[in-house]
């Protein structure tokens, strides 16, 4: 079981005779796709952790990130790619089955499953279904400062393994009192960016991925808008 082992797979499949679409032209495996995506996200192509060779591809073992249940997915990050997480298994190393057997061809250490890889299989976040507060003005600043301090605070504080997907979470409250007119961007933003500068240069922390991080997930909070003050 993958999810309960703390596991991500990712499963990288070969075209079964079929050609690629348009948006990843020119691949004929899942491996060609996931370096396409890597160089679109302007990452390493994440090889450096335990592999298995399956009778149709590999397997790409990572530990999964704290703080939020990854799921299976087919074909969410492209083209001949799987995921197997939370509720999945993969067929263990050493293993032989009819078409052929599953057999370890880099043996490293279970590496932590990249940052953008995380954000891409991250569930999205659920409608809050609350209404508004509709708070006076002097109330609602307050309320608003206190969310603004309470996710920066959470990631200053995150630990390796967490903090991206902590300043994901956090970006995308901050994105959704954006949206609702309640915090400016440049205000949520440079919070964000402040509060993640003491984990800069960290197991590889880098102020790209921590921006790229904060925009996209204030976008997408954006567009899910939380009101809190009221007009009059």
């Amino acid at each position: 079981m993958t999810g309960k082992s703390g596991l991500v797979v990712i499963d990288l499949d070969d075209n079964h005779g079929a050609h690629a679409p348009t948006r990843f032209a020119g691949a004929h495996h899942g491996r060609d796709v996931l370096a396409q995506l890597a160089a679109r996200a302007g990452e390493a192509v994440p090889t450096d952790t335990f592999t298995v060779a399956t009778p149709t591809g590999l397997h790409l073992y990572f530990r999964a990130p704290t703080g939020i249940a990854l799921r299976n997915t087919t074909a969410k990050l492209g083209w001949r790619i799987d995921t197997r997480a939370h509720g999945g298994y993969v067929v263990a190393a050493g293993s032989i089955v009819h078409n052929g057997n599953y057999r370890v061809v880099r043996p490293q250490p279970v590496a932590e499953l990249p940052g953008w890889l995380a954000e891409a299989l991250t569930p999205p976040a659920p409608c809050d279904p609350r209404p508004p507060l509709w708070l006076p003005s002097t109330r609602a600043d307050a309320y608003v400062s206190a969310i603004v301090e309470g996710e920066t605070r959470a990631v200053t504080a995150a630990e390796v393994g967490t903090r991206h997907i902590i300043l994901l979470k956090a970006a995308r409250t901050l994105g959704r009192l954006v949206g609702g007119g309640e915090l400016t961007e440049h205000d949520a933003r440079n919070a964000l960016i402040a509060a993640s500068a003491p984990h800069l240069g960290t197991a590889g922390y880098t102020a790209g991925e921590v921006v790229r991080t904060i925009d996209d997930a204030i976008a997408y909070g954006k567009r899910l808008p939380r009101t809190i003050r009221s007009n009059i």
